[in-house]
């Protein structure tokens, strides 16, 4: 067991792929042939516990603001000279019956909205805004990252595990909670508010790309600010941003989205 994690961590540290959108490198064990066809399998078990709405205003708005932003973001990779990086992509956008205000992707470019979001969406631009940013979350490959540093976390636990066995419980137990709450606070939730943040980013310039107003994103997020009663926890615990931060990054990156929208929508 210990060899199987100590191979694990070889393959994970030494797992780092370029991400296409940023370009940076990025902490990845795992390609997409290996996560497309385990993410389909968990979106179609989800679709089948919780039943789409169809035929609905609602409904037809989100598959063609959807189809909208992937179309912007092939002229995206076509414009960077990559045409060809989104064909093992998949769209699909469905929105179903709860009251959660959320939304979430799968890689591969499988999209749920929840109903509960709608009344914070508003109108089509805040669609959009939602929809670029989960769409983005999916082209960076933010899902087989998350799986990968869940992956370290893991492996690093459980050597940590092995080798405070001969402590005495008081100091092994202090050792193994500081471990899970400093890998937490000091790697995971960082790592993840690095994604929304991410996200956030590409999300708005897609949704210029696909000729939407990217200054409904931060009042978006005004909405979504106010519907929680301002109340979030200290951004240090939490795996997003502040709203107070996206709604000031979005502002700041709003221009710089318009400008790459009207370079790409020109050739």
């Amino acid at each position: 067991m210990k060899a199987t994690y100590i191979l694990v961590l070889l393959i994970v540290f030494s797992a780092c792929k370029v991400n296409h959108l940023t370009g940076k490198k990025t902490f990845n064990a795992f390609s997409n042939k290996q996560l497309f066809p385990m993410a389909l399998q968990q979106y179609n078990s989800f679709l089948k516990e919780n039943e789409p709405v169809v035929g609905t205003i609602e409904q037809r708005q989100i598959v063609d603001i959807g189809k909208n932003i992937a179309n912007a973001a092939q002229k995206y990779f076509a414009f960077k000279g990559q045409p060809n990086f989104l064909k093992d992509y998949n769209w699909e956008y469905n929105l179903v019956k709860n009251a959660q205000r959320n939304a979430w992707f799968m890689p591969g470019g499988k999209i749920v909205f929840y109903s509960g979001i709608l009344p914070i969406a508003k109108n089509i631009d805040g669609i959009a805004a939602i929809m670029g940013h989960e769409v983005a979350h999916a082209l960076a490959d933010h899902g087989g990252q998350r799986m990968s540093i869940g992956m370290a976390q893991k492996g690093l636990g459980f050597i940590a595990d092995k080798a405070t066995a001969k402590q005495p419980e008081a100091k092994r137990n202090a050792i193994l909670t500081a471990y899970g709450i400093g890998s937490s606070i000091g790697a995971v939730l960082p790592f993840s508010r690095k994604h929304e943040s991410e996200a956030d980013k590409i999300g708005i310039e897609l949704m210029a790309i696909a000729g939407y107003n990217v200054d409904e994103a931060p009042i978006l997020w005004e909405r979504m600010k106010a519907a929680s009663g301002g109340k979030s926890q200290p951004e240090i615990l939490s795996t997003h941003p502040s709203n107070q931060r996206r709604i000031d990054n979005l502002k700041r990156w709003g221009s710089g989205a318009k400008v790459l929208a009207k370079e790409i929508n020109r050739h």
